[in-house]
């Protein structure tokens, strides 16, 4: 998950390379919703053991309401630091 600087914003996706994907959208490289609402901070991800599973729990998150999302990057990573540094 990725949020704005002021964690109004949040963005759920599914990438092969979490490193890459996370620079393109600190360059602005990847035009749309993260580029719009400057989606750059990293503060949730999950590994998974295939694409098929990550896209299903991508799908999962989705549907949850804000407070769900927020209790799980709360647990995670209760500063809302960005990550992108430490992956």
């Amino acid at each position: 998950m990725t949020t704005n600087q002021g964690n109004k914003v949040l963005y759920i996706g599914v990438t092969s390379d979490l490193k890459k994907r996370i620079f393109e959208h600190k360059e602005k490289l990847s035009q749309g919703f993260t580029e719009k609402y400057n989606v750059n901070k990293l503060v949730y991800f999950e590994e998974t053991n295939s694409i098929e599973e990550a896209i299903t729990r991508e799908k999962q998150m989705k549907k949850w309401n804000r407070e769900w999302k927020n209790n799980l990057i709360n647990r995670f990573n209760p500063k809302w630091k960005d990550l992108y540094n430490e992956i």
